[in-house]
């Protein structure tokens, strides 16, 4: 068997395992399925790309588990249409699954270095309905609202009103709220411009630093689930 194969084989595995997980949505499946998550991690550990595990991606970032990135894009409720931002482009591996299941899709990331290589890494691929731009998430793409749809892929302390006031009226914003090393997953809807939220899971993120986000510094990179960019297992939630 060839090494496409091999990956082939170890993206069907994962995607059998995110539905034992309770993943319902096929659109989001089968574009996981389809997504080489390997070349969004550095080459050294592209043995893990198909574990259900975050993986560091340099910078003091991760590539989140895929059980949590299937969860969050399973959360926004796609139909092939939307117009979505998304607060920190990280790796790309988030960017790409949300270009192939809406409209188009514009990423803000903090780390320059980051935004490059996900840029590129994203053109190879193929995507020309991806925008990456270098700046503070927290502000949203003002220029750009409203959006559809809304995933910050970091820890915030609340929901900044800058992203809120980016939503479109009806629209979905998926996002781990609470502290700097441990945060609850909610998915929030814009109904007559008041929010009604939904809990889905407790996780640790990276947190989101910026002017509504967290302000640098503080310990480490791991949180009392492991490493960021995770959650509890479904059986324990």
């Amino acid at each position: 068997m060839g090494i496409s194969d091999r990956y082939r084989e170890e993206r069907r595995r994962m995607v059998e395992e995110l539905r034992r997980f309770g993943i319902r949505d096929e659109r989001v499946l089968s574009v996981m399925e389809k997504i080489p998550r390997h070349l969004f991690v550095p080459e050294h550990i592209r043995h893990l790309a198909y574990e259900d595990t975050p993986l560091p991606i340099g910078h003091g970032q991760t590539i989140s588990q895929p059980y949590i990135v299937a969860l969050m894009t399973e959360a926004l409720g796609l139909t092939g249409q939307e117009k979505v931002l998304e607060i920190g482009t990280g790796s790309g591996y988030q960017t790409a699954i949300l270009a192939e299941l809406a409209g188009e899709v514009f990423s803000i990331e903090r780390v320059p270095e980051l935004a490059e290589v996900a840029r590129r890494r994203l053109a190879e691929l193929g995507y020309r309905n991806i925008y990456v731009r270098v700046g503070d998430g927290t502000l949203g793409w003002p220029e750009e609202a409203p959006f559809d749809r809304l995933i910050v892929t970091g820890g915030l302390p609340r929901v900044p009103d800058p992203l809120w006031d980016q939503l479109a009226e009806g629209g979905r914003l998926v996002a781990p709220i609470g502290g700097r090393y441990d945060q609850y997953l909610w998915v929030y809807t814009k109904e007559r411009g008041r929010a009604h939220k939904r809990a889905l899971c407790p996780c640790t993120f990276v947190p989101i630093l910026g002017a509504h986000g967290f302000p640098p510094g503080g310990r480490g990179n791991k949180g009392p689930f492991g490493l960021f960019g995770s959650s509890r297992p479904p059986e324990d939630v």
